[in-house]
């Protein structure tokens, strides 16, 4: 008897179901008709969408500042608070309901502690701004500054995961890669969603660890997971050809493991074997594509002088933000920034200073920059981090020192371009920085707001997985926030 192994006989329980509920003979077709035939994945997620809103931005560039700075000290101005230095608020939380940190539970003492920067307003809006962001305090009329984003969360990690993927629960879709999904690339030799991590400048502060959880696809097709570039040496690795190995030969190669893995697709049917062969084709496009695109030399010295003096310094925020422009430039839907060391516990003064003068100057040249290529209108910026900081000091306090635990109450975002309303601020605070008491804004709200502006609807916009339409903003409340739009 012949001896013959049947690798569909080897399928584990859940390909069978996965490829029984999906229905082999709609793979099979889609697999032989081309993507400019079927339309394209994205073109499918679209229609779901039902997008009968016009769209007013094209890409997003999502600027990402791990740790949560402190709005106490950039944007929300609390001049009450100074009086009041060193009054013991441990009352008032304990009566609020308050929740605590580990890391501030077991104080005796809750010391007001009043930002020690000047504030002035700025702009025809008049908005205030810390003279920790002199660069930023020029183009307040460009932006749209929110003072009352809310969170759940009160740590890092569930809330890095509900403001980048909806959920603080691991195993959802980041939000670049429903724009990735939802909208696919307009250029197809670079991804959809790229991701690029900034160096800190400050060697004392907080660096919280982040997982490829917040760009990662979740449930979603795995194409549509963020890719890295790296942000010193080649951009992606292995992206030139080894030695004897040219362009024809290479493309050979991956013809014949295409080939090994759709016999492997035919015989298992998993619909993950594709997601590889797509991969291994974008790989092979970006060993052309990165390269100019990661080659700054031929930008002018007009343009790399708004990010400031580091924009040429390989992994220094200004030159990721200079790099977040050319993605942009050359179509790649959802550029996230990741800046990580604004976890200010303590010797907030120093560290949050040298936190700003990464960012200060750069942010402000991308918004230049975006301006004076006709991009801002059609390009959606968003800067924040996960959730707010306290009025009260952690740890002990000084008249020129003290550090700030988390508070997920309240804290500032902005965006700028992309349809938002510009010269805007959103929200009031009271006067501790501890509650909202104007026009409250939640991260979901904030979710549907990026979709609405992207050409999204946050209600229709869905991915059907166990069972279940799964959404960005969840099947919790949440609501375009009209008042933000221009």
């Amino acid at each position: 008897m012949k001896n013959t192994f049947d690798l569909n006989a080897a399928i584990t329980r859940r390909h069978f179901f996965r490829r029984a509920g999906m229905g082999l003979g709609v793979a099979a077709l889609g697999s032989l008709l081309s993507e400019s035939v079927m339309g394209g994945e994205a073109a499918l997620a679209a229609e779901q969408a039902a997008k009968a809103l016009a769209p007013k931005a094209k890409r997003i560039i999502y600027l990402s500042m791990i740790g949560a700075p402190s709005q106490l000290d950039l944007f929300d101005y609390k001049p009450s608070l100074k009086p009041r230095f060193n009054e013991d608020l441990g009352d008032f939380l304990r009566k609020s309901g308050q929740r605590l940190t580990g890391m501030t539970s077991g104080q005796a003492k809750f010391p007001a502690a009043p930002t020690i920067f000047k504030f002035a307003q700025h702009g025809k809006s008049g908005t205030w701004v810390s003279e920790l962001l002199p660069w930023t305090s020029k183009m307040v009329d460009d932006l749209c500054v929110i003072k009352s984003m809310h969170t759940e969360a009160i740590n890092h990690e569930p809330a890095n995961q509900l403001i980048y993927t909806g959920n603080m629960q691991s195993g959802k879709a980041s939000i670049g890669s429903w724009m990735s999904y939802g909208l696919g690339s307009l250029n197809k030799d670079l991804p959809a969603f790229v991701v690029l991590h900034a160096q800190h400048s400050s060697p004392y502060s907080n660096v919280q660890a982040i997982s490829s959880r917040l760009w990662g696809s979740g449930f979603l097709p795995g194409q549509h997971a963020g890719v890295t570039l790296r942000t010193k040496g080649d951009p992606v690795l292995f992206l030139r050809d080894a030695p004897g190995i040219d362009r024809d030969l290479r493309r050979k190669m991956l013809d014949g493991l295409n080939d090994m893995n759709r016999l492997s697709y035919e015989a298992v049917g998993d619909p993950e074997t594709q997601v590889r062969i797509q991969q291994y084709e974008m790989a092979f496009r970006m060993q052309a594509s990165v390269p100019e695109l990661s080659e700054l030399k031929n930008e002018p010295k007009t343009s790399t002088d708004l990010y400031g003096p580091d924009a040429l310094k390989d992994g220094t925020f200004a030159n990721c933000a200079l790099l977040a422009r050319r993605l942009a430039e050359r179509g790649v839907r959802f550029v996230q920034i990741f800046h990580r060391g604004w976890d200010t516990h303590g010797d907030l003064p120093r560290d949050l200073a040298s936190q700003c003068k990464d960012i200060d100057q750069a942010c402000w040249g991308l918004i230049q920059d975006l301006k004076q290529r006709g991009m801002l209108e059609d390009t959606l910026v968003v800067w924040g981090g996960e959730f707010g900081r306290t009025a009260y000091c952690q740890g002990g306090l000084t008249a020129t020192n003290y550090g700030r635990d988390h508070h997920p109450r309240c804290f500032t975002l902005w965006m700028a371009g992309g349809g938002v309303k510009p010269g805007y601020v959103h929200g009031e605070t009271d006067e501790l920085s501890y509650d909202i008491v104007k026009d409250p804004v939640h991260i979901r709200d904030l979710h549907a707001t990026i979709l609405n502006q992207i050409g999204l609807d946050h209600q229709k916009f869905h991915f059907r997985y166990q069972g279940l339409d799964q959404r960005l903003t969840g099947v919790e409340h949440a609501s375009v926030i009209k008042e933000l739009l221009a």
